[in-house]
């Protein structure tokens, strides 16, 4: 999520904190396939820190820069560990300052989902229990990307 108007930033982050849901279109592909630009929507709401729990999509600020959309990868003392769904690097440790709201659904081709439907929630779940392979995944994605685009149907 990459907005260029600071004044725009400033409201996004008041709306939340005076209690409304945003709906935003999240930018790039860090979170696909959850979020395909231009066709999906987050429903963002504040959220109490002691509420969040891996697993669990939040809006940050990265300091001094742009807010992002990932998924909690990691709790600890330290911090919030954060990680794309299209992604294997982790960032953090984020400071609970850091976080402005939480994913509480989204909107695909017109249709609202929550992310307490029991699909998301297994998905999500199993996706994010695959960190640690996710660079194999993306490399035999690829491979097979490159073999069949070289292979001739009749």
């Amino acid at each position: 999520m990459n907005t260029k108007d600071s004044s725009n930033q400033i409201d996004m982050e008041q709306l939340l904190q005076d209690g409304n849901i945003l709906k935003l279109k999240p930018q790039g592909y860090s979170m696909y396939p959850l979020f395909i630009p231009g066709r999906d929507e987050a429903l963002i709401q504040r959220a109490a820190l002691e509420s969040l729990r891996k697993n669990d999509v939040v809006l940050y600020r990265r300091d001094h820069s742009i807010l992002v959309l990932h998924r909690i990868c990691r709790i600890a003392p330290e911090g919030i560990y954060m990680v794309g769904d299209n992604q294997s690097e982790v960032e953090g440790p984020l400071r609970p300052d850091q976080i402005r709201g939480k994913l509480v659904g989204f909107v695909r081709n017109g249709k609202n989902f929550s992310v307490k439907n029991p699909l998301y929630r297994f998905l999500s779940f199993l996706w994010l229990t695959m960190l640690p392979i996710r660079p194999a995944c993306f490399q035999l994605t690829a491979l097979l990307r490159r073999l069949l685009q070289h292979t001739p149907f009749a």
